[in-house]
């Protein structure tokens, strides 16, 4: 059986605004929307899809990254310098230290536009989870 990652569905306060944070800050494009209002899309970043839809009510403590369930979402960069200054001129806030990364390599963690976990995540080139 093929099994693959289609998409991660993102429920949001306002899902217009956080779409567009998507497309803004990490060049995100849209491939679906219902056209309702609220809308439910879909959005590509690589290979992976985001369902943005209207949420019931906010998480508690969504920022702790320790709390069960899905946290964070990655996002592998070739360089974690200069993704960092690409996405602070977009206008993103990094509030932690650069860190080592589980598997080698190193992270950064920051939120999405409505305080969703991201993190950069920088592998060397001949990390042994890349082959």
């Amino acid at each position: 059986m093929d099994i693959f990652v289609e998409h991660i569905a993102i429920p949001a306060a306002n899902p217009v605004g956080l779409k567009k944070w998507y497309e803004r800050v990490l060049g995100a494009r849209e491939v679906f929307n219902n056209g309702e209002n609220p809308p439910t899309c879909l959005i590509s970043l690589g290979d992976v899809w985001f369902e943005i839809y209207q949420a019931a009510a906010p998480p508690a403590e969504r920022g702790n990254n320790k709390l069960a369930g899905f946290r964070h979402l990655a996002l592998r960069v070739p360089s974690l310098a200069a993704a960092k200054l690409e996405l602070e001129a977009r206008g993103v806030k990094f509030t932690e230290e650069i860190r080592p990364a589980a598997g080698g390599g190193k992270v950064l963690f920051f939120a999405d536009g409505e305080g969703n976990l991201l993190h950069l995540v920088e592998r060397s080139a001949d990390s042994p989870l890349l082959k």
